[in-house]
């Protein structure tokens, strides 16, 4: 086992859980060869990049550390379930980035999804951003958010026109950064998938398609009650 570091903060002005765990499963150059040696398909939609199944039995090397950020940072006692497991490869170039893939998202408004970022190289490669949307004040976006978020975003298009073709980082017309995480080798990040956040693309024309020089992460989305 890993001799794992949890760093556990709250974000902005909604408190939610932000956890930190470097050197989660002393193993990042297995699980780099791993990622580098799969196949890739097309993400869909909103994802700006490729996927390929990752295998997560690596979790178990932490498990106990896992579940218990899992019950008593985010309260699930219940039982937790993993919804995705993904090598993933941010690819597109800023100038072929659909509207929604220009602006923070949240992955889910349930708040029995926690996401899982787990990064395998190192800051150049950026990390993880968070933030609140100024029209509404919101930095996450619940069940009950969701009606009000998306007419704050048809007036945010009505004001300041369609997002430019870029990769979102720091303040803007229509957000405000409120925290983020820099990526490190074997740093693994838990964050409730409703908050709003982007991936933090330093050198947006160096991205590649070749998952040996581009950045590669794992995602997983963890589901639990």
């Amino acid at each position: 086992m890993s001799q794992a570091q949890v760093d556990i903060q709250r974000l902005g002005n909604e408190g939610e859980p932000l956890v930190i765990i470097d050197g989660f499963s002393g193993i990042p150059g297995e699980l780099l060869e791993r990622g580098r040696s799969a196949t890739y398909q097309d993400a869909g939609a909103m994802y700006p990049g490729l996927r390929s199944w990752c295998e997560p039995d690596y979790l178990d090397r932490n498990r106990d550390l896992m579940f218990q950020v899992l019950q008593q940072v985010f309260g699930f006692r219940q039982g937790i379930s993993l919804d995705v497991s993904t090598f993933s490869l941010v690819t597109l170039a800023p100038e072929d980035l659909a509207p929604i893939q220009r602006i923070p998202h949240y992955d889910h408004a349930s708040g029995e999804v926690v996401a899982i970022m787990h990064y395998l190289l190192g800051p150049e490669t950026g990390g993880t951003a968070f933030y609140r949307h100024k029209r509404t004040g919101f930095e996450t976006i619940t069940d009950d958010r969701e009606a009000a978020y998306n007419a704050g975003l048809e007036a945010d298009e009505a004001e300041y026109g369609m997002p430019p073709p870029e990769y979102c980082y720091g303040d803007s017309d229509r957000y405000e950064l409120i925290g983020e995480v820099e990526a490190r080798p074997d740093r693994l990040v838990l964050y409730r998938g409703r908050q709003l956040h982007s991936g933090v693309i330093p050198n947006p024309h160096e991205l590649s398609t070749d998952p040996k020089t581009g950045r590669l992460t794992i995602n997983m989305f963890l589901r639990g009650r």
